[in-house]
Protein backbone atom coordinates (compact mmCIF):
# COMPACT_ATOMS: atom_id res chain seq x y z
CA UNK A 1 0.00 0.00 0.00
CA UNK A 2 2.86 2.38 0.84
CA UNK A 3 4.28 1.69 -2.62
CA UNK A 4 0.98 2.79 -4.21
CA UNK A 5 1.03 6.05 -2.23
CA UNK A 6 4.59 6.77 -3.34
CA UNK A 7 3.83 5.87 -6.98
CA UNK A 8 0.72 8.09 -7.05
CA UNK A 9 2.53 10.98 -5.32
CA UNK A 10 5.43 10.80 -7.78
CA UNK A 11 3.11 10.57 -10.80
CA UNK A 12 1.04 13.57 -9.65
CA UNK A 13 4.08 15.76 -8.94
CA UNK A 14 5.40 15.00 -12.45
CA UNK A 15 2.32 16.79 -13.83
CA UNK A 16 3.78 20.19 -12.83
CA UNK A 17 4.80 22.57 -15.60
CA UNK A 18 5.66 26.27 -15.99
CA UNK A 19 2.04 27.40 -15.49
CA UNK A 20 0.68 25.03 -12.86
CA UNK A 21 2.35 23.14 -10.08
CA UNK A 22 1.17 20.00 -8.31
CA UNK A 23 2.40 19.64 -4.76
CA UNK A 24 1.69 16.61 -2.61
CA UNK A 25 1.37 17.93 0.96
CA UNK A 26 1.09 14.55 2.64
CA UNK A 27 0.85 10.93 1.60
CA UNK A 28 -0.06 8.15 4.00
CA UNK A 29 -1.92 4.85 4.28
CA UNK A 30 -5.06 4.16 6.28
CA UNK A 31 -8.41 5.83 6.53
CA UNK A 32 -8.97 9.55 6.12
CA UNK A 33 -9.20 11.45 9.39
CA UNK A 34 -10.64 14.78 10.44
CA UNK A 35 -7.10 16.11 10.86
CA UNK A 36 -6.41 15.19 7.19
CA UNK A 37 -9.43 17.28 6.24
CA UNK A 38 -8.30 20.23 8.39
CA UNK A 39 -4.81 20.08 6.83
CA UNK A 40 -6.36 20.06 3.34
CA UNK A 41 -8.61 22.98 4.32
CA UNK A 42 -5.67 25.05 5.57
CA UNK A 43 -3.67 24.28 2.41
CA UNK A 44 -6.67 24.76 0.06
CA UNK A 45 -5.98 21.25 -1.20
CA UNK A 46 -7.96 18.30 -2.52
CA UNK A 47 -7.79 14.92 -0.79
CA UNK A 48 -7.10 12.09 -3.23
CA UNK A 49 -7.77 8.60 -1.92
CA UNK A 50 -6.61 5.36 -3.44
CA UNK A 51 -8.67 2.35 -2.40
CA UNK A 52 -9.78 4.17 0.77
CA UNK A 53 -12.97 5.89 1.84
CA UNK A 54 -13.94 8.56 4.33
CA UNK A 55 -16.56 7.77 6.96
CA UNK A 56 -19.72 9.85 7.33
CA UNK A 57 -18.30 12.08 10.08
CA UNK A 58 -15.18 12.90 8.04
CA UNK A 59 -17.30 13.57 4.92
CA UNK A 60 -19.45 15.96 6.97
CA UNK A 61 -16.36 17.86 8.19
CA UNK A 62 -15.02 17.98 4.61
CA UNK A 63 -18.33 19.39 3.38
CA UNK A 64 -18.32 22.11 6.06
CA UNK A 65 -14.68 22.98 5.32
CA UNK A 66 -15.19 22.99 1.54
CA UNK A 67 -12.63 20.21 1.03
CA UNK A 68 -13.13 17.93 -1.96
CA UNK A 69 -12.42 14.23 -1.48
CA UNK A 70 -11.78 12.30 -4.70
CA UNK A 71 -11.82 8.51 -4.56
CA UNK A 72 -9.92 6.27 -6.99
CA UNK A 73 -8.97 2.62 -7.24
CA UNK A 74 -6.85 2.85 -10.41
CA UNK A 75 -3.82 5.15 -10.45
CA UNK A 76 -4.14 6.23 -14.07
CA UNK A 77 -7.73 7.39 -13.45
CA UNK A 78 -6.46 9.71 -10.72
CA UNK A 79 -3.75 11.03 -13.04
CA UNK A 80 -6.17 11.54 -15.97
CA UNK A 81 -8.65 13.33 -13.70
CA UNK A 82 -5.90 15.60 -12.37
CA UNK A 83 -4.81 16.42 -15.93
CA UNK A 84 -8.36 17.56 -16.70
CA UNK A 85 -8.45 19.70 -13.55
CA UNK A 86 -5.08 21.25 -14.34
CA UNK A 87 -6.17 21.94 -17.92
CA UNK A 88 -8.91 24.18 -16.51
CA UNK A 89 -6.25 26.26 -14.72
CA UNK A 90 -4.22 26.96 -17.87
CA UNK A 91 -4.54 30.27 -19.62
CA UNK A 92 -6.40 29.85 -22.93
CA UNK A 93 -4.85 30.14 -26.38
CA UNK A 94 -6.04 33.40 -27.94
CA UNK A 95 -6.24 33.58 -31.71
CA UNK A 96 -7.60 36.20 -34.03
CA UNK A 97 -10.14 35.70 -36.78
CA UNK A 98 -10.66 38.36 -39.45
CA UNK A 99 -14.36 38.42 -40.34
CA UNK A 100 -14.44 40.97 -43.13
CA UNK A 101 -13.33 44.22 -44.71
CA UNK A 102 -15.21 47.36 -45.64
CA UNK A 103 -13.89 50.11 -47.91
CA UNK A 104 -14.63 53.71 -46.93
CA UNK A 105 -16.26 55.48 -49.89
CA UNK A 106 -17.64 58.60 -48.20
CA UNK A 107 -17.17 60.37 -44.88
CA UNK A 108 -20.01 62.21 -43.17
CA UNK A 109 -19.16 64.56 -40.32
CA UNK A 110 -22.08 64.71 -37.89
CA UNK A 111 -22.01 67.29 -35.11
CA UNK A 112 -21.96 65.65 -31.70
CA UNK A 113 -21.26 62.20 -33.18
CA UNK A 114 -18.06 62.40 -35.18
CA UNK A 115 -17.04 61.04 -38.57
CA UNK A 116 -19.30 58.33 -39.99
CA UNK A 117 -17.73 56.21 -42.71
CA UNK A 118 -20.01 55.34 -45.62
CA UNK A 119 -18.68 51.91 -46.53
CA UNK A 120 -19.02 49.04 -48.97
CA UNK A 121 -18.38 45.62 -47.40
CA UNK A 122 -15.99 44.06 -49.89
CA UNK A 123 -15.41 40.71 -48.15
CA UNK A 124 -16.91 38.62 -45.35
CA UNK A 125 -19.07 40.57 -42.93
CA UNK A 126 -18.87 43.38 -40.40
CA UNK A 127 -20.49 42.60 -37.07
CA UNK A 128 -21.41 45.24 -34.49
CA UNK A 129 -19.63 43.27 -31.74
CA UNK A 130 -16.36 43.06 -33.71
CA UNK A 131 -13.15 44.88 -32.98
CA UNK A 132 -11.80 46.83 -35.96
CA UNK A 133 -8.57 48.05 -37.48
CA UNK A 134 -8.47 51.09 -39.72
CA UNK A 135 -5.98 50.48 -42.53
CA UNK A 136 -4.58 53.32 -44.64
CA UNK A 137 -2.31 52.42 -47.54
CA UNK A 138 -1.88 48.96 -46.00
CA UNK A 139 -0.75 50.28 -42.60
CA UNK A 140 -2.77 50.10 -39.38
CA UNK A 141 -3.62 53.62 -38.18
CA UNK A 142 -6.09 52.66 -35.44
CA UNK A 143 -7.38 49.62 -33.58
CA UNK A 144 -10.52 49.75 -31.44
CA UNK A 145 -14.21 48.97 -31.35
CA UNK A 146 -17.31 49.93 -33.31
CA UNK A 147 -19.55 52.58 -31.81
CA UNK A 148 -22.30 52.04 -34.36
CA UNK A 149 -23.14 50.02 -37.46
CA UNK A 150 -26.05 51.05 -39.66
CA UNK A 151 -27.85 49.97 -42.82
CA UNK A 152 -29.44 53.14 -44.15
CA UNK A 153 -30.92 54.72 -40.98
CA UNK A 154 -31.37 51.47 -39.05
CA UNK A 155 -29.02 49.94 -36.52
CA UNK A 156 -27.60 46.65 -37.77
CA UNK A 157 -25.98 43.79 -35.89
CA UNK A 158 -24.24 42.55 -39.06
CA UNK A 159 -23.71 43.69 -42.65
CA UNK A 160 -22.55 41.16 -45.25
CA UNK A 161 -20.32 41.32 -48.30
CA UNK A 162 -21.74 43.34 -51.18
CA UNK A 163 -23.84 45.68 -49.01
CA UNK A 164 -23.40 49.30 -48.00
CA UNK A 165 -23.29 50.46 -44.39
CA UNK A 166 -22.42 53.33 -42.10
CA UNK A 167 -19.69 52.74 -39.56
CA UNK A 168 -18.78 54.90 -36.59
CA UNK A 169 -15.45 53.78 -35.13
CA UNK A 170 -15.17 54.31 -31.40
CA UNK A 171 -12.79 57.13 -30.37
CA UNK A 172 -11.51 57.69 -33.91
CA UNK A 173 -12.59 60.58 -36.14
CA UNK A 174 -9.69 60.72 -38.60
CA UNK A 175 -11.39 58.36 -41.06
CA UNK A 176 -10.68 59.08 -44.74
CA UNK A 177 -12.05 57.96 -48.10
CA UNK A 178 -10.05 54.95 -49.27
CA UNK A 179 -9.41 53.63 -45.76
CA UNK A 180 -10.21 49.98 -45.16
CA UNK A 181 -11.99 48.90 -41.98
CA UNK A 182 -11.01 45.35 -41.06
CA UNK A 183 -13.35 43.60 -38.62
CA UNK A 184 -11.94 40.87 -36.39
CA UNK A 185 -12.63 38.95 -33.22
CA UNK A 186 -10.47 37.24 -30.65
CA UNK A 187 -11.22 33.56 -30.07
CA UNK A 188 -10.19 31.84 -26.84
CA UNK A 189 -9.56 28.09 -26.90
CA UNK A 190 -9.03 26.26 -23.64
CA UNK A 191 -5.78 24.31 -23.78
CA UNK A 192 -5.46 20.76 -22.60
CA UNK A 193 -2.78 19.71 -20.16
CA UNK A 194 -1.00 17.73 -22.91
CA UNK A 195 -0.70 20.90 -25.02
CA UNK A 196 0.93 22.72 -22.10
CA UNK A 197 3.52 19.99 -21.64
CA UNK A 198 4.76 20.20 -25.25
Amino acid sequence: MKGSVEALSAALEKLSNEEVRVRVIMGSTGEITESDVMLASAAKATIITFNARANAKVRDVASKEGVEIKNYNIIYQAIDDMKLALGGMLSPDVSEQVNGEAEVRQVFKISGMGSIAGCHVRSGFIRRANSVRVLRDGAVVYTGGLKSLKRFQDDASEVKEGFECGILVENFNDIKVGDVIEAFEKIETQRTFEQAKT
